[in-house]
Formats: C-alpha cells, sequence, structure tokens
C-alpha cells in the first residue's frame, strides 16, 4: 500500500474537518451534507487588522479553509474569529502531486504568491533551505503567553537562529478503530479499558492480534492489522531515524531502540497479521468484522467514512512502547509556513493568532468540540476525549526530520517505486518490498545506511552555507 502524505485535522479539534488525505478508491470525504451551525463569539485578546494593512491573505492548499456553504459546513472557529478581525482568505487550489512545484514556481515568478501554505514534512528543513519561506520571529512572539507552550516545538525548527514554524496545534498522526462487538464476541480484553488503566501496550495489541487470527473459521481470513502504523510504533520508543541538534543533522538508525521496535513489526509481518492492502476508510475496512484494528488519520473514520447508528466502534491511540513510561505521540502539527514574497504581514500574523486562540481559549475549544460532534454523531465523547488527550502536553510530541531531508530521503512522489528512503526504513521490516521480499531490520539498515549518511552529509553542507550567507 502506498500511502502519500496523511493529513489529519485542518486545524485540530476546531474545525469540522477540512482535510485532505492519501488517494484512495473509497469515500475519503470526511465532510457532511449538514451541520448544527454552533455560534463563536469575538474576542478582544485578538486585534483588527489596521485599515492600511493587506487584510486579505492567499492560501495555496489541497483544500479550502473556508466552508462550503452549498454543502451546509459550518465554519471553523478561526475562520470566525478572522472574519471578525477583517481577515479574509482567498483560496488557490493544487493538486497533493503538484503542490510543491506550484509554490516553487510562484515563488520564483514572484507572481500570486501564497501568504500561507501548510507545513508539511518537507518544509523544514529542505525547503526552508530553498529560501521558499520567511522567518516567524517578526509576528510571533514565543514568550506571549499565547505561544509559550509551543515554545520548545518550535525551536525544534530553528535554521540560522531564527524560527520558520509557529505551531498552531499538534493532534495524534493516527487512531486505531475497532469493532466492540467483534472484541466482545472474541472475549478479547477491551483496548480502550487497557488504554485507560495505562496497560495498551505492544504486548497486549500482539497478543490479541495473534488470539484473532488464530481463531479465525477454516474458510475465513482474517487479519490483525490495516493501515498506517509503523511509524507510529516505532516512534513509541521516542526516536527517530534523523535527529538535529539545531546545527547538524545525524543519523541515528543503530538505535537499540529502533532495532527492537522494527524486530516487532518484522514478526507482524512475518506471522500474517497485516492486510496490506488499500482498504480506503473504516467503514470499509471493518465492515465484515475479519480485521480487528483500522489505523489511520481521522479524515478515515469520521463523516462519511466513520461509524453508522448500529456500530459499535471504538478508538485508542497506537500501543505504547512497554519498556518506556514516558509517553510518546507521533504528532500531526498544524502550522502554516509564511512563504517567501508575501507581503500580509499583519494579516498573516492574525490568523495565526486567530487559530492559535481557537486551539487554547477553553470557550472555542468546546465549541471545537460542538462543532465536532454535531458532524459526527455517532462518535461519543470518550472516543473525542481519546483525540483531545493524545494531542496534550501530556504527550512527548514526536518529529523525524528524516521526512524533510531531501527528494531521495523524504519525497514518495520523487522515488520510482513511490516510497522515500525515510519510509522503508519505517514500514519495510512490516511488509513485503516491490519484489515481494520482508526485511529483517538488519538487511534493511545495512542496505540504506549509506544513502542516509550521503544525504545528511549533502542537507549539512547546505545549512552551513545558509547559515553564512545569513549570518
Amino acid at each position: 500500500m502506498k500511502i502519500k502524505k496523511i493529513l489529519a485535522l485542518a486545524v485540530a479539534l476546531t474545525s469540522v474537518f477540512a482535510v485532505a488525505g492519501c488517494g484512495s478508491t473509497g469515500d475519503s470525504s470526511s465532510k457532511v451534507s449538514t451541520v448544527k451551525k454552533v455560534k463563536v463569539e469575538d474576542t478582544q485578546e485578538i486585534e483588527t487588522i489596521p485599515d492600511d494593512a493587506q487584510k486579505t491573505i492567499r492560501w495555496m492548499g489541497t483544500y479550502d479553509l473556508n466552508p462550503n456553504e452549498k454543502k451546509g459546513e459550518d465554519k471553523s472557529v478561526e475562520m470566525t474569529l478572522f472574519n471578525n478581525k477583517g481577515g479574509k482568505v482567498e483560496y488557490t487550489r493544487v493538486t497533493d502531486s503538484e503542490k510543491f512545484d506550484q509554490l516553487a514556481s510562484a515563488i520564483m515568478a514572484q507572481q500570486n504568491v501564497p501568504d500561507i501554505f501548510k507545513y508539511e514534512w518537507m518544509a523544514f528543513p529542505a525547503q526552508v533551505l530553498k529560501d521558499m519561506y520567511q522567518p516567524v520571529d517578526d509576528i510571533v512572539n514565543f514568550d506571549d503567553p499565547l505561544w509559550a507552550d509551543v515554545k520548545t516545538t518550535a525551536d525544534k525548527f530553528v535554521m540560522g537562529g531564527k524560527h520558520y514554524v509557529a505551531p498552531i496545534s499538534f493532534t495524534v498522526g493516527t487512531l486505531m478503530m475497532y469493532d466492540q462487538d467483534v472484541i466482545d464476541a472474541e472475549g478479547l480484553d477491551d483496548p480502550y479499558e487497557l488504554y485507560q488503566n495505562g496497560e495498551w501496550n505492544w504486548d497486549n495489541w500482539y497478543d490479541m492480534m495473534s488470539e484473532f487470527v488464530s481463531n479465525a473459521p477454516a474458510d475465513v481470513e482474517r487479519f490483525g492489522i490495516n493501515g498506517w502504523f509503523q511509524t507510529q510504533v516505532i516512534q513509541q520508543t521516542g526516536k527517530t531515524m534523523v535527529n538535529y541538534d539545531g546545527e547538524k543533522f545525524t543519523n541515528n538508525i543503530n538505535d537499540p531502540d529502533i532495532e527492537r521496535a522494527e524486530d516487532l513489526l518484522y514478526q507482524v509481518g512475518k506471522n500474517n497479521l497485516v492486510n496490506g492492502n488499500w482498504l480506503g476508510n473504516a467503514k470499509q475496512a471493518l465492515k465484515d468484522g475479519n480485521l480487528l484494528f483500522y489505523c489511520m488519520g481521522t479524515w478515515a473514520m469520521t463523516g462519511n467514512n466513520g461509524p453508522s447508528d448500529a456500530d459499535t466502534w471504538r478508538v485508542v491511540p497506537v500501543p505504547s512502547d512497554p519498556n518506556t513510561d514516558e509517553k510518546y505521540m507521533t504528532s500531526d502539527m498544524t502550522a502554516y509556513m509564511w512563504v517567501r514574497g508575501s507581503t500580509a504581514k499583519e494579516a498573516v500574523k492574525c490568523w495565526y493568532e486567530c487559530c492559535r486562540m481557537a486551539n487554547t481559549d477553553e470557550t472555542y475549544k468546546e465549541n471545537g468540540k460542538e462543532k465536532f460532534l454535531n458532524a459526527n454523531p455517532n462518535w461519543t465523547e470518550d472516543m473525542y476525549q481519546v483525540i483531545v488527550d493524545c494531542s496534550s502536553s501530556e504527550y512527548n510530541q514526536v518529529f523525524d526530520y528524516g521526512y524533510g531531508i531531501s527528494s531521495t530521503m523524504s519525497d514518495d512522489n520523487a522515488n520510482e517505486d513511490g516510497n522515500c528512503v525515510t519510509r522503508k526504513l519505517y514500514e519495510y521490516t512490516n511488509k513485503a518490498d516491490e519484489n515481494g521480499k520482508q526485511f529483517s531490520w538488519t538487511e534493511l539498515r545495512e542496505s540504506y545506511s549509506a544513502t542516509v549518511d550521503a544525504e545528511l552529509k549533502t542537507i549539512n553542507d547546505a545549512v552551513v552555507a545558509f547559515n553564512k550567507k545569513n549570518s
């Protein structure tokens, strides 16, 4: 299965899912035709955009930040606040496969340059080093109470002493959805209860899948897991393939905790617990009761992709590493890059602040919850709370710079087989490559170690040149 960039909530927990995901043959829309509108009060804590300033910001993306009124969509909290402050968002649509090329062309030509572009893995360091974005320090004060709790993360995206990413929010990248009726029928422990008790870990997950698959009737093929979970399982160790200390990127694929996680994934694949086909969404994946867990971003299990009235589905996070007491989460960070050439300084500043306010003020967070549950009536409050808890500061948010190094290391679309090297390092011990081979971690590491070293040397040379130019 080829999975491109997974995007979860457009702005975590505040929007009614203006979301893009991987290409699929299923219904990837997480929209519903009509939702009950939720009133959002204005705030005096954000200044109105000055009359003499540019008030419209151009957004280039694969989805519109504005609601589709023809479909009865509710306006997001942040968009409501932004409109109240005089701001408007003009949408320029791009496809997933062409978005980076179109952004680069606009910047180079200095024509129709967008003001904001969604943070994605390739933004840092690769696109920052290509001068595609400008630092945000002039419009964001990370010592201000509105931003103080994301400063630690923002400091991870510093180049040449300047911040290039202003984190808006963090959302759990993927969840595991399952059918409670299936769990009960098989006599398995409830994953949600294990999670609530702090006992949901690799060991329980593996044993549960093994029992479910081994108990299949003679004429039925069962699987334990489908979707995108390999990266998340490995990062439950808190380790990543590439590290960055603010000055230099280093190779970390020899870390023993990564090896331990890779060995687990190898066994999961070897024992035929994985359905490697593209199933599209939760509705398709769970419909016949022969798959225990479906792991994907929330876009694939909400709206038209989510549970129906009669379903008894639940969600849990990816199981934790039993060897650590720390809580880690593969983060889907919402942030908007300030594009090089944008002159809408005051409007972009206002948009950032509206987005942050929507994610930090308790009243607005409650507005976001109400919007979500209105749009997803068969999600329970307990299910929603899993998203909230796993996106909270209780968890250490994990980012791997390996997804932002280069085309070879980081861009699936630039690789002939549709999988970048970083993705292969995370996933190929768990599934077969195009030739049908499942790699052990030792084989996989030896196959790509030299490539990783070479790509990191190139990017580190670029960092030195960038810092020298901007010093």
